[in-house]
């Protein structure tokens, strides 16, 4: 990736998007500047930048925010010290004005920006090759319905912004949830059409075809449309440049073959990799670990022998005596040449998603065979032969559990979807728990900034 002046300016974009909800004070220039998208070179920066703004600092929403602190919401990971903009995801006491609310809303909305930018920009160009023209259209779209998909996860009914001018954009309405995964869908089935094969540049650090079809999968998949999930999760499992690593070391490796999508480590000053691998692994060999895996909800759940366990936590015992785990799917800290890169999508979870999929069509047989394929690869023993729908749909939940923890919020959105939150999280949250926790409320500046702007159940005075 090129790190031209370009990328200045879209830290320029990003910063000022933030300032006001949706507010971009000069719509029509910078990212969005028709010089911009005059040449191959620039045009490739603008969309790539994308990907450098997300991971080029830690404790964003693209990298140690959502794969830690949602699972903070959820029931997998809990920070060492009291830190008050932490424990009100840990407590169940989201406000309005709760610092990640809102740090999460404007990051997001500004990538939007972006990818609408490089949309409407890339549609007018005349001057690009065809082919990446087409390259770099799809992967604007699918970025737009990546972002969008984690917005109505997180917080429900959301505008839908599909323009750069901000006289229209900030003073839209809350959409359905449904409408708004009708655009994902149709961003990712353009996507699909407009991507090819290979990855630009031989590293899988960009989408491609294939990505489109993992994420479509996903979507189906919370859609309840399970016929279109398999057949989206077939398409990527069959495809013979992936596979699901049987070393679980070698899984979250930089273009790893069951890497379907990553972000690129950017920031590699001092041999810096992931950001995931710098929060979440002691910083020395004394010290404790900041993230930690809960241990009476995760670790002691693991059945014994799971090789997830041995291989993707770390342990350090202090001097107190106490023990505590942390997520260790990324293993280095440091180290030149980069060796890992941050996951977005992965095969493990495209065999999890045709599982539950065919499960849910009473293809019971091909289903628990999918969820073998996941077992074997931890050393877990196959499933019994004799289990019903309900059972399997049970299984589901735990190996996704167990496979995809402190990765992207997975296993909150999970309990989610299913309508098991309160089930399982209630007696964890304790007595501030209430339904409506599944979402986070509407930041309430963005509210006071756009009256058309309504908020969500459990969060009004």
């Amino acid at each position: 990736m090129k790190r031209i002046s370009l990328l200045i300016i879209f830290a320029a974009t990003l910063t000022a998007s933030c300032n006001k909800y949706l507010d971009t004070p000069t719509p029509k220039t910078e990212v969005g500047d028709e010089k911009v998208f005059a040449t191959d070179q620039n045009a490739t920066s603008a969309v790539t930048g994308i990907y450098i703004s997300m991971n080029s600092l830690n404790y964003l929403w693209a990298n140690v925010m959502m794969n830690f602190l949602a699972g903070i919401h959820g029931d997998d990971v809990y920070y060492a010290s009291n830190f008050e903009d932490y424990d009100v995801f840990k407590q169940a006491r989201l406000l309005p004005n709760s610092t990640y609310v809102e740090r999460f809303w404007n990051a997001i909305y500004s990538y939007i920006y972006t990818a609408n930018a490089c949309v409407e920009g890339l549609t007018a160009s005349t001057t690009l090759t065809p082919a990446l023209k087409d390259q770099l259209l799809g992967e604007a779209r699918f970025m737009r319905a990546y972002f969008y998909f984690y917005l109505v996860n997180m917080y429900g009914d959301v505008p839908l912004v599909l323009t750069t001018d901000y006289r229209v954009s900030e003073k839209l309405p809350r959409e359905k949830t449904e409408k708004v995964y009708d655009q994902v869908v149709e961003d990712l089935r353009a996507a699909k059409q407009l991507l090819g094969d290979n990855y630009p540049n031989g590293n899988r650090v960009r989408p491609n075809k294939t990505a489109a079809s993992a994420m479509l999968a996903r979507v189906y998949l919370y859609r309840h449309e399970w016929a279109l999930a398999e057949t989206e999760a077939s398409a990527v499992i069959g495809n013979g440049n992936y596979e699901l690593l049987k070393d679980l070391n070698s899984v979250f490796l930089a273009n790893s073959r069951e890497a379907i999508f990553q972000l690129q480590s950017v920031n590699v000053g001092g041999g810096r990799n992931t950001w995931e691998a710098q929060v979440a692994i002691p910083a020395n060999a004394t010290a404790g670990p900041l993230f930690r895996l809960d241990t009476i909800n995760l670790i002691r759940k693991f059945e014994t022998g799971d090789a997830r366990l041995a291989n993707w936590t770390g342990t350090r015992t202090l001097a107190s005596g106490a023990t505590y785990f942390w997520p260790a799917k990324y293993k280095v800290r440091n180290a030149t040449p980069v060796q890992e890169n941050t996951m977005l999508l992965r095969m493990g979870e495209q065999f999890l998603i045709r599982a539950e999929a065919r499960i849910r069509q009473h293809k019971l047989d091909d289903g628990r065979s999918d969820l073998d394929s996941i077992r074997l690869r931890a050393n877990l023993p196959k499933l019994n032969t004799a289990l019903t729908q309900p059972q399997l749909l049970q299984a589901v939940e735990s190996e996704r559990k167990f496979e995809l923890f402190a990765e992207w919020g997975h296993r909150w959105f999970d309990l989610k979807r299913t309508q098991r939150s309160t089930d399982v999280l209630g007696p964890i949250k304790g007595a501030e728990w209430q339904p409506t926790d599944t979402l986070y409320p509407i930041p309430a500046y963005a509210i006071s900034t756009n009256l058309n702007l309504t908020q969500n159940e459990g969060y009004k005075k």
